[in-house]
């Protein structure tokens, strides 16, 4: 299994896909395997990808921790997934009677946060709030707005900020000790894209998160950043049970994806689940199989490259190929 996965990252790098990359593996025994390769750029005297290199999460945020938290709550009795939208937040217009499920099944459209303009994080909240959502729930739709909902309920509800939450329910307890919304190290973060002449680092990628960052506020569609061996730490949980709750709703598809041969895989069930980032990183965590992978990786390097959306990117064909060999 390292020798192919050495070759793969090594045609991925030759390819210019990313410029380094970690990969960790985790089994529900315990066991696991870390393997780095690369740079943090593609400068000759750039210092080399670490085990424990920080990497920008992306949208991995959405279901570590969001959904997670979201899920916790519901099994501890603090929300039900038929309660609707409007019970947490009174003041969003136009909520069509949209449910905490519609939200964590992506069935809600509505602003697009990629594409407001707003100077501030509570302008960009302000227009969501005074917009809500462009129609009644439907088919699944993939946008930022149903998580960045999510994780305002979950302030609500849990009596605090995200990050704190977060840390009190899974990072403190896994002992995840790099996963934060604000790292510290910088010189051990990867950066993830030059804009306008300056280079994106310690600082979450995504522009509307970046707005709540800028204020010391977190988001919940994106701005987490963590290393291989703390999200091995979140899967193994999850695939020894630590976390029933969470585990039984990715195996449904709440707030995770389900069966997704395009980044998992061809190896991938019914109840694998899993999630990606924009900036290159992904999880996979198939119960079934008993194993659990994580990519992490700054694609976006040092420009998004224009097949960034595509399933079939250089991204995703990476991911899936690793995902064929680890799942096989």
């Amino acid at each position: 299994m390292h020798k192919q996965i050495e070759q793969r990252v090594a045609l991925a790098i030759s390819e210019k896909v990313f410029p380094g990359c970690v990969i960790g593996i985790v089994r529900t025994n315990g066991g696991r395997e870390i393997l780095s390769f690369g740079g943090l750029t593609y400068d000759n005297s750039s210092p080399k990808v670490q085990e424990d290199t920080i990497y920008d999460m992306a949208s991995v945020t959405k279901s570590i921790p969001v959904a997670s938290l979201i899920l916790t709550f519901i099994g501890d009795g603090k929300m039900q997934l038929a309660d609707t939208v409007k019970k947490y937040i009174p003041e969003l217009q136009n909520d069509y009677g949209a449910t905490i499920g519609d939200l964590l099944r992506y069935r809600v459209s509505g602003a697009r946060l990629s594409q407001l303009q707003y100077r501030t994080f509570a302008e960009v909240r302000t227009h969501i709030l005074e917009t809500g959502f462009s129609g009644p729930p439907g088919d699944f739709s993939y946008t930022n707005l149903p998580a960045f909902l999510l994780g305002m309920i979950l302030e609500r509800v849990g009596e605090g900020i995200l990050p704190a939450l977060a840390d009190h329910y899974f990072f403190r307890p896994l002992d995840m000790r790099d996963t934060t919304f604000f790292p510290h190290d910088i010189a051990r973060v990867t950066p993830t894209e030059i804009v306008d002449g300056v280079e994106v680092r310690g600082v979450v990628h995504d522009e509307s998160a970046r707005k709540f960052s800028h204020a010391r506020r977190v988001a919940g569609h994106a701005g987490l950043f963590s290393t291989a061996p703390d999200m091995l730490n979140f899967l193994e949980a999850l695939l020894t049970g630590d976390f029933p709750d969470v585990t039984a709703g990715a195996k449904s598809g709440l707030g995770w994806q389900l069966d997704q041969p395009w980044f998992m895989g061809e190896h991938c069930r019914e109840h694998t689940f899993g999630k990606t980032g924009f900036t290159g990183t992904s999880v996979v965590c198939d119960p079934d199989k008993d194993i659990a992978f994580v990519i992490l990786s700054n694609r976006t390097y040092p420009q998004r490259p224009v097949d960034a959306a595509s399933l079939t990117s250089a991204i995703n064909r990476f991911r899936a190929d690793i995902g064929s060999i680890v799942l096989g």
